[in-house]
């Protein structure tokens, strides 16, 4: 793949029916036989992180959610959730609906 790529997230929620503000996000490229971090941000008001740019091919989000539930008292099965994907050129987005006990991700547009 040539060209650059842009990658953004959206987390919802599932439980609360709205965004999930203030969720700590990390993004990862492979780097020999591990991961290097490459950008990281917190979820806005809307649930989004936007705009981080990179170089097509495989990465990895991390979503910190055992700190975000812990903030809110709740308790989860899952401290975090690892999404790994290929990110194409031009545009790559990937929401995760989020509970305590259960996630679900899938190719955003």
């Amino acid at each position: 793949m040539n060209g650059a790529s842009t990658i953004s997230t959206h987390v919802l929620d599932a439980v609360a029916g709205r965004p999930a503000e203030g969720v700590p996000v990390t993004l990862f490229r492979p780097d020999g036989d591990g991961l290097t971090a490459i950008a990281s941000d917190t979820t806005d008001a809307d649930g989004r992180v936007t705009g981080w740019a990179t170089a097509p091919g495989p990465h990895l989000i991390r979503f910190d959610t055992g700190a975000w539930f812990a903030a809110r008292g709740v308790d989860t099965f899952y401290p975090e959730v690892a999404v790994a994907f290929t990110a194409a050129a031009g545009h790559s987005h990937v929401p995760l609906l989020l509970s305590p006990f259960a996630y679900s991700t899938y190719r955003g547009s």
